[in-house]
């Protein structure tokens, strides 16, 4: 064992963080566009997918000495996305706009292109900035759809890490054991 501490960060490489940045920009860019201040909501959404984003940074920078903390802040993304997604459906009701099924032919395409691989804010952007604010409200629904799935996802596997490998406590016990059978072998010898 070279070290306790494991590999931790990497956060750029997360599919999740990916979506979550998109998602944080559509949310700026859809709140500046269709609500005016002092209108609470701008707060309220930008504030939410900040959070998404931010907590995603976090978890994953504190997993290098608690895998506690980093599943609680991974939560606490999708928790804040979670919160976003009901105001973009409250956006659409309160605008008697519909929100799109799994069967809806834009749903379908959008599902397209989340497959695209490093798929970023420019691959959205025609249904982000789109004319049509039922499209944007939708494609952003899409993507945190996306998003959450993803951290759920990274929930399980969190999960099954800790399940495999432990947590800080028992690699710190582990090495000084390690350290202090190679000392007394030393010793012997």
């Amino acid at each position: 064992m070279d070290s306790f501490i494991p590999k931790h960060g990497g956060y750029h490489n997360l599919q999740s963080y990916k979506k979550s940045v998109i998602v944080y920009d559509g949310t700026v860019y859809f709140c500046q566009r269709f609500f005016r201040k002092p209108d609470r909501t701008i707060d309220q959404m930008v504030q939410a997918a900040r959070s998404g984003k931010q907590n995603i940074i976090e978890g994953s920078m504190a997993s290098a000495t608690s895998k506690e903390t980093e599943l609680k802040l991974t939560n606490v993304a999708r928790a804040s996305l979670e919160e976003l997604l009901e105001d973009y459906r409250d956006f659409l009701r309160t605008r008697k706009y519909a929100e799109w099924d799994l069967e809806h032919p834009y749903t379908k395409r959008l599902r397209e292109l989340n497959r695209v691989p490093e798929g970023n804010y420019e691959t959205f952007r025609r249904g982000i900035e789109n004319e049509n604010p039922e499209i944007c409200a939708n494609v952003m629904i899409g993507l945190i759809k996306v998003t959450t799935y993803l951290l759920s996802k990274q929930l399980k596997n969190l999960e099954q890490e800790f399940l495999k490998e432990g947590g800080l406590r028992e690699r710190m016990s582990k090495a000084r054991i390690e350290v202090r059978n190679k000392n007394n072998k030393d010793r012997k010898d």
